[in-house]
């Protein structure tokens, strides 16, 4: 796909010291990066744009090892001891074509997996990239057992320590520190971005956080909780996941798909559909605690495709494992799972792992920069809860909208699906292959809106044909911030992002 040209937001390269050497740097770096507390380098090499690197350390559930890298880079491969029962692996890498800016990535589900293709993308647009395994490998939550300090690495600690680490390692190899930090993740990623926020608001100048995993405890709580409702494929009250992907998602979408005037396969507020049908009506309620107090919000119409993962007759994965191996023991049947059970892990809350804190004044003090976006269509995330979670900061902090606009902005991603994908215009930047310019890309719109003062309104999305970028492009709309919708003019082609205004 040929991209345009590097706006200014990404330009203004820098080569560190005076008669900086790159590839001399780099074959010295691992002498410096050893002077650092509690580091073992394990890897230090340069590696030339066009390289595949294969990463056999990665384990297998993890998925691919390898990632192509399209820009020169030093990599730096350091195990980091958190603990002495405890440690982090983390990557470091350091583009040739630096622009003096650093950035963090994040993790997935339970999180022991580096992710290797944002580092490749974020490192190509000239960060200085970051990356760590959460301080376990894999995507079990089996080494959070009897392991406190692991868990903490989780929790909190790795994000922070690779940051940390980072930022050294970066001013140790340029010979000058960074001019901005970033943060780029979604899922389990944006909780981390979010956790960054809250309780380490020095560590970042602008934080991306998509479908954030917030409420964390609670979450899991409203994952598992399916299983109670539709029974294993033995129950009366199961329903075939053909049913959910044929005949009720077709059912959703003819009561609420029209509802913004356009019939395209995508509910734009689904805050506004109120499908009823009485036989899910508990898959599509609220999840509430003993006293009918509201503990997760409901699925978004419109989520089904992705929803099956909760609906399929078993189990969800991460609650099972969060269950067998952070709040009772392995030996624990999660099919066995009560409202107790989800209310005692939601009071446990282990290291503050909610991520739900509604202050986050001291990052908004430090002109600290929060975007959030979430797909409407999420199955596994409710994008009502980052709606929840946008409502608690107005009210903890008593802004309103208008207010949390100079630090907070929250997009809402008609028919994206959990990070991507989905029916919707989600081409947003969120990954590589995209335009750069700030009004279609939202990493590089935030860092326009921290360095120039230009804050995003809309995000253009892009869907493309059969998401084949080569096959052209199906529809594009401008995505609106929270609290505002999309709202089709009746008249124009909707595939125009013109056709639409946010009102």
């Amino acid at each position: 796909m040929h991209l345009p040209a590097v706006p200014l937001a990404m330009s203004g390269l820098l080569l560190g010291r005076q008669g900086f050497d790159f590839d001399a740097s780099c074959s010295s770096i691992a002498s410096q990066v050893a002077a650092i507390s509690n580091t073992t380098v394990l890897v230090t090499q340069a590696v030339p744009a066009g390289t595949t690197l294969t990463f056999p350390e990665a384990d297998p559930s993890c998925g691919a090892n390898t990632q192509l890298i399209s820009t020169d880079i030093c990599r730096v491969s350091l195990n980091v001891a958190t603990s002495d029962s405890s440690g982090i692996r983390m990557e470091t890498w350091l583009p040739r074509n630096w622009t003096g800016r650093f950035l963090s990535t994040g993790n997935g589900g339970l999180g022991g997996c580096i992710q290797f293709n944002d580092m490749a993308y974020t490192s190509s647009l000239g960060f200085a990239t970051v990356g760590a395994n959460n301080g376990h490998d894999g995507t079990s939550g089996a080494p959070f057992a009897n392991a406190p300090e692991v868990l903490a690495d989780f929790a909190f600690r790795s994000i922070h320590t690779n940051v940390v680490v980072g930022k050294q390692i970066t001013e140790m190899f340029y010979g000058t520190p960074h001019t901005k930090s970033y943060y780029l993740g979604c899922s389990t990623g944006g909780r981390q971005g979010l956790k960054s926020v809250q309780d380490f608001p020095d560590d970042f100048d602008g934080v991306v956080a998509g479908a954030p995993a917030a409420d964390f405890n609670a979450l899991l709580a409203w994952s598992g909780n399916f299983f109670s409702i539709t029974g294993p494929p033995s129950s009366p009250s199961f329903i075939p996941v053909p049913t959910w992907l044929t005949t009720i998602h077709q059912n959703i979408l003819a009561q609420c798909d029209t509802i913004d005037g356009v019939q395209d396969n995508v509910i734009e507020d689904p805050t506004l559909c109120n499908y009823d049908p009485s036989q899910l009506l508990n898959v599509f309620q609220p999840f509430t605690d003993s006293e009918g107090s509201l503990l997760y919000p409901s699925p978004a119409p419109g989520s089904e495709s992705l929803g099956i993962a909760l609906y399929g007759g078993s189990p969800f994965a991460f609650t099972s494992d969060w269950f067998r191996f952070v709040v009772f023991n392995s030996s624990f049947n999660p099919t066995t799972l009560t409202l107790a059970d989800y209310e005692l892990a939601i009071e446990l809350n282990p290291f503050n792992i909610a991520t739900f804190k509604g202050n986050i004044s001291a990052f908004q003090s430090r002109n600290g920069k929060l975007l959030t976006y979430h797909g409407e269509a999420d199955g596994l995330i409710s994008p009502f809860n980052s709606a929840r979670y946008y409502q608690h900061v107005s009210d903890t902090m008593n802004l309103p909208p208008s207010s949390l606009d100079d630090f907070y902005r929250f997009f809402r991603i008609s028919g994206m699906s959990h990070c991507a994908n989905g029916d919707g215009a989600w081409e947003i930047g969120q990954g590589s292959g995209m335009s750069l310019d700030p009004d279609a890309n939202i990493l590089t719109a935030m860092v326009r809106w921290v360095e120039e003062g230009v804050a995003p309104d809309t995000i253009l999305g892009t869907k493309f044909v059969n998401d084949t970028p080569s096959a052209g492009v199906a529809f594009s709309r401008r995505h609106c911030r929270f609290p505002l919708s999309n709202t089709f003019d009746g008249t124009g082609d909707s595939t125009q992002p013109d056709s639409w205004s946010c009102q």
